[in-house]
């Protein structure tokens, strides 16, 4: 029992520095852009080590590379949980809300991460790399969900791919107007566009 309580413990501890440091070197990449920060400001800023840093992350790109990854882990995890009778673009419409709805509740600080990556060629690379990936791990579920052949039927992939441009639009728009507009309602206007593909291609009624 000692023994499994000790390892949660340094797992909650690695956990916590990960997240200060990731937060610590968001902020400052977003405050004085990719190009301008360095190693040793973020862990100065974090109050670690150069080496505790390097333990976590290969390099500044990967920390936006792994925090990115985490917004496609929880798009997924949100689509397997939805009610398995709910219409493709509900369900779809709540996955993709998970991170824009994070971005919606840290505000002004969000605002600063996503216009970095969007504004940023190399981030943004990294970022359509991330969305290629998420969108095979939704076509899969969206497969499972609906009884499909995910390698045989186009309509997984082509229904997560709508999703994800409906998500990158969000983002690009929130991030254009500054923040002014609602991102719930940016949401759910640009669901109302893919919405009716996604279920009348899933065969689903509405």
């Amino acid at each position: 029992m000692s023994s499994r309580s000790d390892t949660s413990l340094a797992e909650r501890k690695r956990q916590l520095v990960a997240d200060e440091l990731t937060e610590a070197a968001l902020q400052a990449l977003a405050r004085k852009g990719f190009d301008a920060v360095t190693v040793d400001e973020i862990v100065t800023a974090a109050g670690v080590s150069k080496r505790t840093f390097f333990r976590y992350f290969a390099s500044k790109e990967d920390v936006v590379v792994q925090f990115l990854a985490g917004m496609g882990t929880d798009i997924r995890a949100e689509l397997a949980a939805r009610p398995a009778a709910e219409r493709p673009s509900v369900a779809l419409r709540h996955a993709v809300w998970v991170p824009l709805g994070q971005c919606a509740d840290h505000g002004e600080r969000a605002l600063r991460v996503v216009r970095l990556i969007l504004r940023t060629p190399a981030l943004y690379a990294r970022f359509l790399e991330r969305q290629a990936e998420w969108r095979d791990e939704l076509a899969a579920e969206l497969a499972r969900r609906l009884g499909l052949d995910g390698e045989a039927e186009l309509y997984p992939r082509l229904a997560a791919a709508m999703a994800l441009d409906a998500f990158d639009a969000v983002l690009h728009r929130w991030s254009a107007d500054g923040g002014a507009e609602d991102p719930a309602a940016l949401t759910d206007r640009a669901f109302a566009v893919v919405a009716p593909a996604l279920d009348a291609g899933a065969g689903r009624g509405a």
